[in-house]
C-alpha cells in the first residue's frame, strides 16, 4: 500500500496484532488520549495491558510506515460474542488526510466477522468521518436499543466526558451515534437467497414457465435456517 506525500511514496503496510507489537501499547494510548482532547468527546483512556492483550491474541490491526506505528484499531466480542465491535480507531496526525482510517478501519471489520461470523458488528461514535466510513461498511444508524446491554461495554465510557449524559438517559441516548452492521453469515445467507432467486429465475426462462413460482420458492429458503455453532466457539 502506496501513499503520496510531497511527491514523495511512502509505503505503508496494515497486519493484524501479534506479540511482537506490544511495546506500541503505552504509545497507541497515548495517541488515543490525545486524539480525544483534541475533539472534546468520546471515550479518553485505555489501559496500555489491555491493548497488549488486544495485540498479543490477534485482535487487532495495526498500521507502520516502516518501524513508525501510524494507526491501530481493535476487536471486542460482547454477550457472549454476540456481538462484536472495533475500537480504539487513531491514525498518527501527521498521516491524517490520506484515506488512512478508512483502510484501518476496513481492515479491523473483517478481522471483527473473520473472528466472530455470527456476531453483530456495531459501535458508537460522535465523529462524522467514522460515520461515513462505517455506513460504506454497511452499518446503519440504530438506537441504543439494538446494540449490546453488556455493562462491561458501557461501563467502558466512564472515562468519557459525556457519560453523565449516557447515565441521565438510562443509557437508551448520548452524544454518539450508534451504528450496526450484519453478521459475516447474515451476509452470506443474504447473497445465497439472492443466488438462488436469480437461478430460479433463469430456468424459468430457459423453460419458459411462469416466474410466479419465484415467490413461493423464496418464501420456503426463508424459512431455512442453516445449523449454527455454539457461539462459545469462536
Amino acid at each position: 500500500m502506496e501513499l503520496t506525500e510531497n511527491n514523495a511514496t511512502v509505503d505503508i503496510r496494515i497486519e493484524i496484532g501479534n506479540a511482537s507489537h506490544e511495546p506500541y501499547a503505552q504509545f497507541i494510548c497515548d495517541l488515543i488520549e490525545e486524539s480525544a482532547k483534541v475533539r472534546g468527546t468520546g471515550i479518553a483512556k485505555r489501559d496500555p495491558n489491555y491493548i497488549k492483550k488486544k495485540l498479543s491474541t490477534g485482535h487487532a490491526v495495526v498500521a507502520f510506515d516502516g518501524e513508525r506505528l501510524i494507526g491501530f484499531c481493535y476487536v471486542e466480542s460482547w454477550g457472549t460474542a454476540q456481538y462484536v465491535s472495533n475500537s480504539g480507531l487513531i491514525v498518527d496526525p501527521e498521516y491524517r488526510k490520506h484515506g488512512m482510517a478508512r483502510k484501518i478501519k476496513k481492515a479491523a471489520f473483517n478481522l471483527a466477522r473473520d473472528l466472530y461470523p455470527y456476531a453483530k458488528v456495531f459501535g458508537i461514535t460522535t465523529s462524522g468521518p467514522v460515520m461515513k466510513i462505517n455506513t460504506e461498511l454497511g452499518y446503519m444508524p440504530v438506537p441504543f436499543s439494538e446494540l449490546t446491554q453488556d455493562d462491561q461495554f458501557w461501563k467502558g465510557c466512564s472515562s468519557c466526558p459525556n457519560y453523565h449524559i449516557l447515565q441521565e438517559k438510562q443509557r437508551k441516548m448520548c452524544l454518539c451515534t450508534g451504528m450496526l452492521a450484519p453478521s459475516k453469515m447474515e451476509e452470506i445467507e443474504k447473497k445465497m437467497k439472492l443466488d438462488l432467486s436469480h437461478q430460479i429465475i433463469n430456468n424459468n426462462h430457459k423453460n419458459g414457465k411462469d416466474n410466479a413460482v419465484v415467490l413461493e420458492k423464496e418464501k420456503e429458503y426463508r424459512e431455512f435456517e442453516p445449523v449454527r455453532f455454539a457461539t462459545d466457539f469462536f
